[in-house]
């Protein structure tokens, strides 16, 4: 089982590195691989190429690769902890919630003669999405202290991105049309619209968010066997579901924050990874999910490109299936 594991994970691993360099050369401007690095290691001195490698594409491809891989990782904890195979930041509200901050930030404040713009409107909006992705998640753990059916918490959440998602809607069309058109490009979801400096914003917050992620696989690994058991065990479960939720917060509330609402990779990537190493063990889950969900993001940008679709819209219909597959294989879901 360890070999087959290395192999798997191995292979994972040059999959990632390939659909990245193909992120690099795929584009609206025709670059060969080796044109993208002599660009990269500073053999080609082309200005005019060097800009659209580092400054989009390169920026870009990263971008997708942390996405993927804070998406997926937000996704397997949160289907861990409540114990759901449709839990994810998407389906639980927490993506919903990071929405409606941004919503308050970009449609409501203007409506109280409050605006920003540059660094302070990027640092807003982001600050606006985490908290409202944070707040949701702070409601749904504690309907989940509350309430047992699993069922119920899913229906609850989903209940509240719907009444969250009717407040925006009222924003909308009391806004501005300049506020309404940058709220809606931004729930396009795009990875291209983060810069370099944003991208050093980001991604100390996602490896925070991963690194409080790695502190629960033991905790998550005993959850597995319900709280009870857990807390004979040893753990102290408001610690866990305190943790859970700030790596959660960081991961999901952060690339929702730059990247719009990507729905769908944190809620089919660790079913992709539960089949493909048949293992419920969070030491290769997680490892196995960031892989995947990277991979997936890549595929996706890949392929919006040549589409020139949003981000989103891809990542949906490469998720649907898998999500749709998962409940007819979960039957009991539905009795």
């Amino acid at each position: 089982m360890q070999r087959r594991n290395n192999i798997l994970f191995s292979l994972l691993a040059t999959s990632v590195v390939l659909l990245f360099a193909c992120d690099l050369v795929v584009g609206t401007v025709r670059i060969s691989l080796s044109d993208v690095a002599g660009a990269l290691f500073g053999s080609d001195t082309n200005i005019a190429l060097q800009s659209i490698v580092f400054d989009i594409r390169l920026t870009k491809a990263i971008m997708a690769l942390v996405a993927g891989i804070a998406l997926s990782i937000s996704g397997l904890q949160m289907q861990t902890l409540f114990r759901n195979p449709m839990a994810g930041p998407y389906v639980l509200g927490v993506s919903a919630g990071a929405s409606f901050g941004v919503a308050l930030f970009l449609l409501g404040a203007p409506l109280v003669g409050i605006a920003a713009s540059g660094t302070l409107g990027t640092l807003g909006t982001a600050g606006a999405a985490w908290i409202g992705a944070a707040t949701v998640l702070l409601v749904v753990v504690a309907l989940a202290r509350r309430i047992k059916d699993i069922m119920v918490i899913l229906i609850l959440g989903m209940m509240l991105s719907s009444a969250l998602g009717a407040i925006v809607e009222i924003l909308q069309y009391l806004s501005n049309e300049q506020s309404l058109k940058s709220f809606v490009i931004w729930t396009m979801g795009s990875l291209g619209d983060v810069t370099r400096a944003q991208l050093a914003i980001i991604a100390p917050l996602v490896t925070l968010g991963i690194a409080l992620s790695v502190a629960t696989i033991k905790p998550l690994n005993t959850l597995l066997l319900g709280e009870t058991y857990a807390r004979t065990s040893g753990i102290n479960l408001t610690r866990t579901r305190r943790t859970i939720l700030a790596s959660t917060t960081l991961l999901a509330g952060t690339i929702t924050a730059f990247c719009g609402p990507v729905g769908f990779v944190g809620l089919a990537v660790p079913h992709i990874a539960r089949m493909v190493f048949r293992s419920a063990d969070h030491r290769i889950l997680l490892p196995a999910s960031a892989l995947i969900g990277g991979g997936m993001m890549l595929v996706g940008d890949i392929i919006s490109k040549w589409l020139l679709l949003p981000i989103n819209t891809i990542t949906a219909l490469m998720g649907i299936p898998i999500v749709v597959y998962i409940v007819l294989r979960n039957r009991n879901l539905m009795q």
